[in-house]
């Protein structure tokens, strides 16, 4: 797989573009991603997102513009931005409401630019948060539940902290342990790293 990783935002978040010869894809869109895309000269042909908290979107409605897919667990939703949440907190936040082009429902086969990707719904960190599992390359993209080392907060609202805990042993650490994991934040791990050392599980 051949993989870009664009870090930016006011909580330096990843967004990972996936690039492929039947068009490139991103996972997540923080702030600034766009530009960087456009100095490659590049325009993805789906966004997926692990979860709609602010610091994940605030490039999603500039992607729709442009004809880029988008999809996610569940519609546009100011609860779900946090957006509100941001500005009380000292950040000037404003997302700009999108369109979701294609709700994921878990089981149903998921298909884009010749990857087959599997998905997960692994709530706790926020309601519709989901991860995206590729099989034949062996990469989990696991947005804010799992960390190196760490896991996603659970103290936001949405947020819960034992479902959080038995979604990704029941739904993420099943998966082989060789399986490298690109979180939301952060450096990339694997499933067998976080099974050894990650001291909240």
């Amino acid at each position: 797989m051949n993989l870009g990783l664009y870090t930016g935002g006011f909580v330096q978040t990843n967004g990972y573009l996936i690039e492929a010869p039947r068009g490139h894809i991103l996972v997540d869109a923080p702030a600034g991603v766009v530009a960087w895309m456009n100095q490659k000269g590049i325009h993805p042909t789906d966004v997926l997102l692990t979860h709609q908290h602010y610091d994940h979107v605030e490039d999603v409605a500039a992607l729709h513009r442009l004809g880029t897919r988008i999809h996610a667990f569940a519609d546009y939703s100011p609860e779900l931005t946090l957006e509100a949440h941001a500005r009380q907190w000292g950040l000037p936040i404003r997302i700009e409401p999108y369109e979701v082009n294609h709700l994921l429902t878990v089981g149903e086969p998921l298909k884009i630019n010749g990857f087959d990707i599997q998905l997960a719904h692994v709530p706790g960190h926020s309601p519709d948060s989901v991860t995206f599992f590729f099989p034949e390359e062996g990469v989990l993209f696991s947005g804010d539940t799992l960390f190196a080392r760490s896991v996603g907060r659970f103290d936001l609202p949405g947020g819960d902290g034992e479902l959080l805990l038995e979604g990704i042993a029941s739904k993420l650490l099943t998966l082989p342990s060789d399986t490298r994991v690109f979180p939301g934040h952060g450096p990339s791990t694997t499933i067998g790293k976080e099974l050894k050392g990650n001291p909240y599980l």
